[in-house]
């Protein structure tokens, strides 16, 4: 798991670097490189972090 990915917490807004048509989404979960993100466009989808770095939204 990225260092990017491994700071991620319930809360925080990220994207999906392959998949911007999902949108933002917020992080329920992170556990065990497990993360669990609710995306407005796709819904709740789990990320293996060891696979996809999610990039942060800061607004």
């Amino acid at each position: 798991m990225s260092d990017l990915n491994a700071s991620l917490e319930p809360g925080m807004l990220v994207t999906h670097p392959d998949c911007p048509e999902w949108g933002t989404g917020q992080v329920q979960s992170n556990i065990g490189g497990r993360i669990t993100v609710n995306f407005r466009e796709e819904g709740k989808v789990v990320i293996d972090g060891r696979r996809i770095t999610l990039l942060p939204v800061f607004d």
